[in-house]
């Protein structure tokens, strides 16, 4: 394991960001609520800060109030932003999962994207879950760049329940483990 990050919203400069980062592919966990997503995107703030090249996805929370009503798909690289999911119910998503609804048409646009990176210093997914690892579907292009990219600095959020499945597929990863409790 690397660290534990205090969280949510864990700031990008508690990781000691090194100029050159060190090449691999690094898991990103946390419970709910520990801020993995705005983790990320703090890190890509500051890696491009740097001078950075990043590429790759974060998943916002889309919030109204204290309630997350959606979650966002963000190209890290142009901050363009699509709606990835809503709450299972509710108008909108195609895809049923066990809370949510995703975008077919959003994954769809991900994965073209994540197509599309050849070369970076930087690569963020945020998230691989169960769509990913246990169905097959979702953004398998995550899949297959970080196993095609295996030099290529590389942070992917995994939830703790497929910790297993990612160290698995990726046994040479390295663990950053988020915290939900600020004091921790």
């Amino acid at each position: 394991m690397l660290h534990s990050v205090n969280s949510p919203g864990a700031l990008a400069a508690s990781f000691a960001f090194p100029r050159d980062l060190e090449p691999g592919v690094t898991l990103v966990t946390g419970p709910r609520g520990a801020g993995k997503s705005l983790w990320c995107m703090g890190f890509a703030k500051h890696a491009r800060v740097l001078g950075l090249d990043v590429r790759g996805l974060a998943s916002p929370a889309v919030m109204d109030g204290d309630q997350k009503i959606g979650i966002d798909l963000l190209d890290l690289a142009s901050g363009e932003r699509r709606r990835l999911a809503y709450r299972r119910g509710e108008t909108g998503g195609d895809l049923a999962m066990t809370d949510w609804q995703m975008v077919a048409e959003t994954l769809k646009w991900g994965n073209a994207l994540l197509e599309r990176v050849k070369s970076c210093n930087l690569f963020i997914l945020d998230e691989l879950g169960p769509l990913e690892f246990q169905n097959g579907v979702g953004l398998t292009a995550g899949l297959r760049f970080v196993d095609e990219h295996r030099t290529l600095p590389s942070f992917v959020v995994v939830r703790p329940s497929l910790l297993d499945a990612a160290r698995q597929r990726w046994p040479w990863s390295i663990l950053l483990e988020l915290s939900a409790d600020p004091s921790a």
